[in-house]
Order: C-alpha cells, then sequence, then structure tokens
C-alpha cells in the first residue's frame, strides 16, 4: 500500500508530500504569479491553482473545439475580445457560447491534466514569476493540496496499471500484429493512431482528449500486448567530407597564414 493510500485509509487529511516544496511555499505565502517548470506552469492567485498549462497535453482550445462544443470561430473571437482583459473564460458564458457548468468541467479537467505533467518529477530548477496571470482568466480556483493530491492519485492509478512508464512519451508501435483482439471503443481509437512515430501527445491532441487519459489507455493496451515503446531510431550518419574539402581548407589556411606573415612583415 502507497503512503497516500495508507494514509487514506487510516482517514487523515493531512495533504501528501513530496509533489513540490516550492509549491507548497507560495501557497502558504497565498502568490499570485507562475510557476514555470520544465513540463509546464502552474498559475496562483492568492495562493490557489487558477489554470495550468503544459506541451505535453492539449490546451483547453483543443478540449471545447476538437469535440464541437465550442466552434473555433467563437473562441478566437473571444480570445481578441477578452484576451488582453484576462477574461476569455467569463466572455465565454456572457456571450452564450457556454454555459457556467460547461465552462468549470471542461477547465477543471484540463487544470488537473496539465498540472499532472507539470508536476512531474524533475531535476530541473523551477522559477516563479511574482504577478503573471493567464489570459484566459480565473474559473474556479483549486487548493494546492487538491491538485498534489489529484497528482499523486494519477500516478498510481497508472502504475498500478502497468509500472513501465516507456509508453508515456516515447513514439509508439503496435506489438502483436495488426489483427488485434476487440478493445474497448476508447482503446481503439487510441489504438488507431498508433504508427511508430506519434507519442502519446500526439494521440491526444489528435483525438482533443486530455493526455492523461490517453495514457492510462495507452498503458492498458501495453498490459494487454497490443503496443510497445519504439525502439530509439539511430541518428543518420554525418555525411562524409571529400577529400577535396579537407584540402581546400588547408589550402585556405596557408593562404592565410602567409597574408599575416607578410602583413606582419610589412610593420
Amino acid at each position: 500500500m502507497t503512503a497516500t493510500a495508507a494514509a487514506r485509509a487510516e482517514g487523515r487529511t493531512t495533504a501528501p508530500a513530496g509533489v513540490s516544496p516550492m509549491l507548497r511555499r507560495l501557497a502558504e505565502e497565498r502568490a499570485t504569479g507562475a510557476l514555470l517548470r520544465d513540463r509546464g506552469t502552474l498559475y496562483l492567485a492568492d495562493g490557489q491553482v487558477v489554470h495550468a498549462e503544459s506541451p505535453a497535453t492539449p490546451g483547453i482550445d483543443v478540449l471545447l473545439t476538437t469535440g464541437g462544443t465550442l466552434h473555433p470561430d467563437g473562441w478566437w473571437e473571444a480570445v481578441d475580445a477578452a484576451g488582453t482583459r484576462q477574461r476569455v473564460g467569463r466572455y465565454l458564458v456572457e456571450s452564450g457560447r457556454l454555459t457556467d457548468g460547461a465552462l468549470e468541467l471542461c477547465h477543471l479537467g484540463a487544470l488537473y491534466d496539465a498540472a499532472f505533467f507539470a508536476l512531474a518529477p524533475s531535476g530541473a530548477p523551477a522559477r516563479f514569476r511574482y504577478g503573471a496571470a493567464h489570459w484566459f482568466g480565473t474559473v474556479h480556483p483549486v487548493s494546492v493540496a487538491s491538485v498534489e493530491a489529484e497528482t499523486l492519485r494519477r500516478r498510481e492509478l497508472l502504475h498500478g496499471i502497468r509500472p513501465d512508464a516507456a509508453t508515456d512519451t516515447a513514439p509508439l508501435e503496435r506489438d502483436g500484429g495488426r489483427h488485434s483482439p476487440a478493445v474497448p471503443p476508447r482503446q481503439r481509437a487510441v489504438l488507431a493512431l498508433v504508427d511508430g512515430a506519434r507519442t502519446a501527445a500526439d494521440i491526444s491532441h489528435v483525438l482533443g482528449r486530455p493526455a492523461f487519459h490517453t495514457l492510462v489507455d495507452l498503458r492498458r493496451l501495453a498490459a494487454a500486448g497490443l503496443v510497445r515503446a519504439a525502439a530509439p531510431r539511430p541518428l543518420p550518419p554525418a555525411p562524409a567530407v571529400p577529400a577535396w574539402a579537407g584540402a581546400a581548407s588547408a589550402d585556405a589556411d596557408v593562404a592565410l597564414l602567409r597574408r599575416l606573415r607578410d602583413a606582419l612583415e610589412a610593420l
């Protein structure tokens, strides 16, 4: 049993440790600004998380528009009209394009998904830009303790499905041939996009789904022997330098040295 699961079983309510001491310190300070990590950014307002983004997962624009919840024209109109005032989310509701519930549900899903990747273990230094705010605006602030707890819950879920994380970031290829046994529709859509080049993030962007859900599907497919991480491709050999190039270089060096010698002798 993991530490988080043990605490949950014992009814303890203390927040789990080990995600980001810096994030906790910022929460205690009730800081406002952007925490920049190597796999994503968390935006805080008064010590609470109000937005998150990561290149590993589709942003809220992709999540809203790919599935047809919002037309792309409506999205860009909102960005143009309210982006500089950091009120894009509220503009979508006030203009009748989204309901409050739809906005909050989609934004929270995107926030927790991006935070999971942004808070991935890393040895790279993090930075905090005080006062920075995201142009989407505040929708539903979430406590740092909730974000950390959900991040740890997701890590445990993935580990429980398959401890090997190779399929999370590597290009993916099918395992077991093209004729695969029946899988649920969600996994079938993911499997159809495995082509030896796409990664989990690529597949998530094509499908317009939160990337964590794709990781879950891929680990289940890998556990079933249907997907595997593709072997690293060798780098192409460096082009051979023709023999004349070396000679020309040598000749140029000699000519340069002669000109330098002549110039020094003329002083």
